[in-house]
């Protein structure tokens, strides 16, 4: 098979030939139809801080976010079938921790995460735990997930998990970044109820995603304060739930100035360096700031499942996130365009990859 590997510890990946992945006893091996570059694959390729503090072993293949058939299914692999068509849960667990043995597995503190610290799916295919495999299955019907949908499925996830970790339901919502995650956690905050919602980012094209996305005010920060955001909602006391996906400090720092008293922020954003917060703020406006990591195992899975299957909706401005889908054989264009932050998801198409 082709695969895109990082193989050795320094800038740069190479499309190599490899042998297909075993499939163990609890494996399952997939065909890789589309799998998607997020941020962590842009560190992995750069070979910066992060990925060295990441990544443990190398070579690998990098690659997390995916969607493909099943083709070889282990003796001991139960509910999972030939020609299933699924995404993947990209945190392989131990099960024995405490966390997981009292049914919080996101919380496993020996998590091995697919395409970092084990073999992941920028290839032709990819070996997962059964137990990591979800089925896409909506009562028969075949059309709703499409491999391009499917292979949004792990980034969905986060912005389900962000988006719902606290109640929306006629809320005032501040979204600071409007890439993908932002633009599907926007989605997702107006179909769970939220009254408002400001999304607030410094590149001109995404906020116009936004604004096609039905958000009610999309704020370039790079021109303007993000108090001016409360101030063109008339809100008199602030928002009430912040979602931070940028991970830029000024981000962070100016959500917290402009929350009500009592305010919940969930960040998903991870930060490139040390800042400083206010936290007499935070400690005298009585805010809640909950750190949100990947999905919950699998809760998650099933909200954006259900979700996706009853709201066209939903699902048209989930899929409207992807901007690009280029064959795996010009990956180098594919992350010159995921980097540049010029569209919105980038996909590789491992199906038609030549």
């Amino acid at each position: 098979m082709r695969a895109l590997r990082k193989t050795s510890p320094a800038a740069g990946l190479e499309l190599v030939e490899l042998p297909r992945p075993a499939c163990g006893p609890h494996d399952v091996l997939i065909r890789v139809l589309r799998a998607g570059i997020c941020g962590t694959d842009l560190h992995i390729q750069d070979w910066d801080d992060s990925a060295r503090a990441m990544c443990d072993t190398v070579p690998f293949t990098p690659g997390h976010e995916f969607y493909g058939e099943v083709v070889e299914v282990g003796a001991e692999a139960g509910d999972v079938r030939m020609g299933d068509r699924v995404s993947g849960e990209g945190h392989v667990v131990c099960g024995t921790c405490r966390n997981c043995r009292a049914g919080r597995k996101q919380m496993c503190i020996r998590t091995r995460s697919v395409g970092v610290q084990r073999d992941g799916a920028f290839a032709e295919y990819v070996a997962i735990p059964y137990l990591n495999v979800w089925v896409h299955e909506h009562e028969g019907r075949t059309d709703l997930i499409s491999p391009e949908l499917g292979a949004l499925f792990d980034p969905f996830g986060n912005a389900v998990h962000t988006a719902l970790k606290f109640p929306l339901v006629g809320e005032d919502v501040l979204i600071t970044g409007a890439g993908p995650i932002g633009l599907m956690a926007a989605a997702v905050a107006r179909h769970a109820g939220a009254r408002f919602i400001a999304v607030t980012d410094v590149h001109e094209h995404r906020l116009e995603m936004a604004r096609a996305a039905g958000v009610d005010l999309a704020l370039n920060v790079a021109t303007t304060t993000v108090d001016r955001a409360k101030l063109d909602l008339g809100l008199k006391e602030g928002f009430d739930v912040g979602l931070e996906i940028s991970g830029q400090p000024s981000a962070l720092q100016g959500m917290i100035a402009t929350m009500n008293h009592g305010g919940k922020i969930a960040l998903l954003g991870l930060p490139a360096r040390h800042f400083e917060l206010d936290w007499t703020t935070v400690i005298t406006h009585m805010l809640t700031l909950q750190g949100i990591y990947g999905r919950e195992m699998y809760e998650t899975w099933n909200a954006m499942s259900a979700m996706i299957s009853t709201s066209p909706v939903l699902r048209e401005r989930v899929l409207a996130t992807v901007s690009h889908v280029l064959p795996a054989a010009r990956w180098e264009e594919a992350y010159d365009v995921a980097r540049s932050g010029s569209g919105g998801k980038v996909l590789l198409d491992w199906e038609h990859s030549d």
